[in-house]
């Protein structure tokens, strides 16, 4: 049987994905051949828990994170196998599995493991499920059932796991918080900011939301955009209004100014002609008095 080991791409610095070179090993299949979920409230709470895991750790390249994945313990016995509803596994790399196997996986076990009752389990089959993650290692083990509200959570102690008061319990793996039912209310998972784990519907709701509020705001811009760009036409148009007015008072004060010197200009000739013209009277005037003392002086 093939015992190839994870390898990883991109590490060293900036390095942020991984990727698993899960082996195929046709002893150990990828499906048990049951379904995932046995209605449409299990599924949604196996979905919101691992998807809300899977977000949780985003930005973590050594923690794995799945949903109804077969776990081998026993590379000799294809028979021992548990699907958990979710789990997580520090340690481990992101990136495709078949099915997680021990022998693959440098025999790291799941820390935290959840289960997601469905109509049809019983608190028999539920205590096996249990006992087997028990003798399997787990650290922390939560049981949910979304129709009768019960939630439970099994802490490992030296001698085991051991039942804790699971309401307001703050996962020291995880880092959540759980906030159990009451009455017909639904299990709240807290991540460490305080923001709940949020259902499909609710995430496409919000995905919705901010679409509309997107494309409002896109409105808006451009709605900004036209009324910048009609601004600033009225602003030129202003300018080339302001920049008419300043010539046309400029050729204004320059034809009031050509007037002027036209009419100082009339008015210094007027005053020459009227000087010429004393002048000219003045010198008839005198020789007209010659003339008169000539033709006395020769009687």
């Amino acid at each position: 049987m093939s015992t190839a080991q994870p390898k990883r791409q991109g590490e060293g610095a900036g390095a942020s994905t991984s990727t698993f070179l899960d082996p195929y090993d046709p002893l150990f299949p990828s499906s048990d051949g049951k379904p995932m979920a046995e209605s449409t409230t299990q599924f949604r709470w196996i979905v919101t828990i691992k998807e809300g895991l899977e977000a949780l750790f985003a930005d973590r390249d050594d923690i794995f994170v799945a949903g109804d994945l077969l776990w081998y313990v026993d590379r000799t016995n294809p028979a021992d196998v548990m699907a958990p509803d979710a789990m997580v596994v520090f340690g481990r790399p992101k990136g495709e599995r078949r099915s997680y196997r021990a022998w693959v996986e440098d025999e790291v076990v799941p820390q935290v493991v959840f289960e997601v009752a469905s109509y049809t389990n019983t608190p028999a089959e539920m205590a096996e499920k249990r006992r087997r993650y028990d003798a399997r290692g787990v650290e922390e083990y939560y049981f949910y059932d979304p129709e009768s509200g019960d939630f439970e959570g099994w802490l490992r102690r030296p001698n085991g796991l051991w039942a804790i008061d699971a309401d307001g319990w703050t996962s020291p793996r995880l880092g959540v918080t759980f906030e159990a039912p009451r009455r017909k209310e639904a299990l709240v998972i807290r991540r460490p900011d305080g923001e709940p784990f949020r259902t499909f519907g609710e995430l496409a709701r919000d995905e919705e939301a901010a679409r509309r509020i997107a494309e409002a705001e896109a409105r808006r811009r451009r709605k900004a955009v036209r009324l910048a760009r009609a601004e600033r036409k009225r602003a030129d148009e202003a300018t080339r209004w302001a920049r008419a007015e300043r010539q046309l008072r400029e050729e204004t004060a320059a034809r009031v100014d050509l007037e002027r010197r036209l009419r100082e200009e009339t008015a210094a000739r007027a005053d020459m002609e009227r000087r010429l013209r004393e002048e000219a009277e003045a010198r008839a005037a005198r020789l007209e008095a010659r003339l008169r003392e000539l033709g006395e002086a020769s009687e």
